[in-house]
């Protein structure tokens, strides 16, 4: 049976740990951010199953992230942490596409039945739609598979370095969206980005095997003075 990854977003950090620490003993993968801004950021990195997201926080505030959560198409449950207690708070989450709502303070075993709960609930659904581990994306006639490690165009398949497979990945999944040599290095190597000329090396290798005219490409972009996308098509 797959492991189930959980992300918790809370800006607390002995709350994030503490909660970390039961979900860990229970057999699930954790991840964790410090505000919404993070848990975006990871939700469109890592698969993940499911999200406790804490209502107040710094930069970008819980309801904030998980209405773009939804907006971006992502159906895992939400479950909100918030210190209020207020009938109007619980509406609002849950109005807004939050599955569940645990009022702090809260005990352990009361969250951790939630998160059970709910993740009995979204396995069967997967099942029913058959998406586990579907991993398949697909711009035009640019397709990847990140189960299966394959690259194709046109039905032809590409042979990707395993750094060119994971940049790759990163704009597929976010088609449209201009990342800066910075944030992909950063988001690649998962580290600081202190000479980002090596990413324009990797580009212009996958422009040679994606595009049949790297001159004039069609999928891969590059925004003048701010980064590269692949276009939407």
């Amino acid at each position: 049976m797959e492991t189930y990854r959980i992300l918790i977003v809370e800006d607390d950090k002995e709350i994030r740990e503490g909660v970390e620490i039961y979900l860990r003993n229970q057999g699930y993968e954790v991840l964790q951010a410090g505000d919404g801004m993070e848990g975006l950021s990871v939700i469109q990195s890592q698969e993940v199953h499911l999200a406790i997201v804490d209502v107040m926080m710094p930069r970008m505030d819980g309801i904030t992230m998980m209405m773009k959560v939804r907006d971006l198409g992502y159906e895992f449950p939400v479950i909100m942490l918030s210190a209020k207690s207020e009938e109007v708070d619980k509406i609002m989450g849950l109005n807004m596409g939050a599955d569940d709502y645990v009022t702090k303070p809260f005990t352990t075993m009361e969250l951790l039945a939630r998160v059970n709960s709910h993740l009995r609930r979204y396995g069967k659904f997967l099942k029913a739609v058959g998406v586990r581990n579907e991993k398949v994306y697909v711009i035009g006639g640019l397709e990847l598979n990140e189960e299966t490690v394959e690259v194709s165009v046109d039905g032809k398949p590409v042979k990707l370095t395993p750094l060119e497979f994971k940049i790759l990945t990163l704009l597929m999944k976010n088609p449209g969206r201009v990342f800066s040599a910075e944030e992909i290095y950063e988001r690649v190597w998962n580290e600081q980005a202190i000479n980002t000329d090596t990413i324009m090396v990797h580009i212009r290798k996958i422009r040679e095997k994606i595009e049949i005219n790297p001159k004039e490409p069609k999928y891969l972009k590059v925004v003048w003075g701010v980064g590269y996308k692949i276009e939407k098509q």
